[in-house]
């Protein structure tokens, strides 16, 4: 089965030798093999070149422009700006114009109105005229979509902080929140743990409402500039949007009779609570939206720019930042050393390494320095837990996660380590911290346990993307292939995240992707580790993902996802083929035993001929993802590492099918 012509743009390309016949223009099966091998090779020297001197890995993540807006906003705020970051930032942000004068937000995706209005203002603010052609073409689009007024509240926030937007028009946010109890809805630990660090820091804010002088004015982004604001109907008072924009309402009231001895201390324990999480580094949680609000949070309270807390924050923002060849500087929203490092080590060592290489030890060692063993937020929901997992950044010890603890687990318990002892004490560790991170309904989230309520969802605050953690089919699989490989299959707290993953299971066969795009990945992700378990190929819910995953291969032979599938069904499974997704389909289908289907074959044969001349594959598209459809990801690495780990598995199998007993066939 082939993509459909009708889905993405190239998505149903056919090929002049395989368009209808894949089964008479594949490769013999041992030529197949013998250019995955061939390919896995060069994969594994272009890998190890890759390398840091100290044993991580770190590929560019890549984002959006909105990125680049708000670090040139926030140093127009703290007056910090200097012309040539400016330079360099307005650089990269012209240059990912699209041809219509606008920004997306991920690579051949649609305009996005918060992007374009934020890289307009940071461009007018590096001097680009409202005139120029490629500014005008931006302003009028934006007017036809709404103006300003349709923006996302973050950005109306951004503006606001110089007088473009007025604070009464936007969602009121109390730093009494603070106070709530963790036992209370709406309290900071129902959040997710990057929408709580983020709000708190904008409780603040939000009860200072500071305005800096604007350098200019922004009427060209308002449909009317007489009416910025046009007032619009509240929802019924009986609906939930209805019962929240009323509760807005009632704290804007609130906002002007707060006592003003009780906002101080709630600021007071706000700030507190930003400084005791500032990271070794200098930063919040390894990730851009906390360090710039909290930044501006504490600059209010009285923080000079030399005071410690600010200028280690200012100088870890500035190590976010990539600069190009071309003299263009691209901010990082977040960086991925950890992840990027374990997925290195588990593709190195399927793609045929020796468990005892030299690059594979000092990994060992680095990821082993990393480990996190000091309570963090997530101790809250479970305070007798003792600590023992892993972080997607450099420094992040707040917030260890649990998808990363799995793989950096399967990927220490690949490596052949001089000393033994010292990895199976850390393995312990992450996974008894794993098995207790599990949530009541048996699956795993990201970074907290049951972190799933549904208020926050409906604040009118809330339209910046997912501010909650719940389990997610992806996560959970990861966990239970690595409980397979410890030999834990048969624990209860297994089975139950294997019953999960069974009833989440959609009705194509397809399990949905929530940090990676998307369907692909979640399958990708899931029917390993039910392998893994020992469910066996012919189980029924195997079978329908398999005839799945073989119904939505493109006429190329690889496989794609676009991201508009996390927003429309005809996109689901279709997409221009990348070599990650490509990757993520054919792990699947070689742990339920389809290594000698012809859709396999057509799998690694696009693989094998994607493949560049030093060891490498391109890809433009964004495979990784944030939030569903809001935050989208680049990782540039996923085009390596994945790859490399599908093409060794099919090569060499799977190095730990014996002791989990993956199934030998269909």
């Amino acid at each position: 089965m082939t993509a459909t012509t009708d889905g993405p743009a190239g998505a149903a390309k056919l090929s002049a030798t395989t368009a209808g016949h894949p089964d008479r223009t594949t490769p013999a099966p041992d030529q197949v093999l013998a250019a995955a091998r061939r390919a896995a090779e060069r994969s594994v020297e272009h890998l190890l070149g890759r390398q840091d001197e100290q044993g991580w890995w770190k590929g560019d993540l890549a984002t959006n422009v909105t990125m680049d807006a708000e670090d040139l906003l926030l140093r127009q705020f703290l007056g910090i700006q200097d012309p040539e970051t400016t330079r360099a930032a307005a650089l990269f942000i012209r240059g990912e114009q699209l041809g219509d004068g606008t920004w997306n937000t991920f690579y051949g995706g649609p305009s996005d109105l918060s992007a374009t209005i934020e890289a307009y203002v940071a461009l007018r603010l590096a001097g680009d005229a409202p005139d120029e052609p490629h500014m005008a073409r931006a302003a009028s689009w934006i007017r036809e979509q709404g103006g300003i007024a349709a923006a996302r509240v973050f950005t109306r926030i951004w503006l606001a902080l110089f007088g473009w937007w007025k604070w009464d028009d936007l969602p009121e946010l109390p730093p009494e929140l603070m106070f709530l109890p963790s036992w209370v809805p709406l309290n900071i630990y129902d959040f997710g743990c990057w929408a709580r660090q983020t709000i708190v820091p904008l409780t603040i804010v939000s009860a200072k409402r500071p305005v800096r002088p604007a350098p200019f004015a922004l009427d060209e982004l308002h449909t009317d500039p007489a009416r910025p604001n046009p007032p619009r109907k509240l929802a019924p008072a009986a609906s939930w949007d209805g019962l929240f924009q009323r509760l807005d309402k009632g704290l804007h009231l609130y906002h002007k009779v707060a006592p003003r001895p009780l906002r101080r201390i709630a600021m007071n324990v706000a700030a507190r609570w930003i400084v005791e999480r500032q990271e070794n580094d200098g930063c919040w949680g390894g990730i851009q939206p906390p360090a710039v609000y909290s930044l501006i949070a504490l600059h209010l309270l009285g923080y000079d720019l030399e005071h410690p807390v600010m200028k280690a924050g200012l100088a870890s923002l500035d190590r976010f930042a990539v600069h190009r060849e071309d003299g263009a500087r691209m901010v990082e929203a977040c960086q991925s050393p950890v992840w990027d490092t374990c997925l290195a080590t588990i593709a190195l060592v399927d793609g045929g390494l020796r468990p005892d290489h030299p690059a594979l030890v000092k990994a060992t060692d680095w990821m082993l320095a990393e480990e996190i063993t000091r309570p963090g937020d997530w101790s809250v929901r479970k305070p007798e837990l003792a600590p023992g997992g892993w972080a997607f950044e450099f420094h992040n010890d707040n917030y260890p996660d649990i998808d990363d603890t799995a793989e950096v687990v399967l990927a220490l318990r690949r490596v052949r380590h001089p000393d033994p002892a010292r990895v199976e004490a850390a393995i312990e560790r992450g996974v008894r911290w794993n098995l207790g991170m599990q949530s009541r309904n048996g699956a795993w989230g990201a970074f907290d346990a049951d972190n799933t309520s549904s208020f926050p969802n409906r604040l009118p605050f809330c339209d910046f993307g997912e501010v909650i953690d719940p389990p997610s089919a992806d996560v959970t699989g990861h966990v239970v292939e690595m409980l397979a490989v410890e030999g834990r299959a048969q624990h209860p707290r297994t089975q139950r995240g294997i019953e999960w993953l069974l009833a989440e299971q959609e009705a194509c066969g397809a399990w949905f992707g929530r940090w990676g795009v998307n369907y692909v990945y979640g399958t990708g992700s899931v029917v390993p580790a039910l392998v893994a378990a020992g469910l066996p190929a012919a189980h029924p819910s195997i079978r329908r993902a398999v005839e799945w995953l073989e119904s939505v291969q493109n006429d190329d032979g690889g496989w794609g996802e676009d991201l508009r599938s996390y927003r429309e069904e005809k996109w689901i499974g279709h997409g221009e083929s990348t070599a990650s997704q490509t990757a993520w389909a054919l792990l699947a289908l070689l742990a339920a035993g389809r290594r000698d289907s012809v859709a396999v074959s057509r799998g690694v044969t696009w693989l094998t001929e994607a493949q560049q001349a030093d060891g490498s594959w391109d890809e433009p598209y964004f495979t990784g993802t944030g939030f569903p459809w809001d935050f989208s990801i680049n990782y540039h690495l996923y085009r390596q590492v994945f790859p490399l780990t599908a093409l060794g598995r099919y090569v060499y199998g799977d190095p730990f099918a014996d002791r989990t007993g993956a199934a030998q066939g269909v």
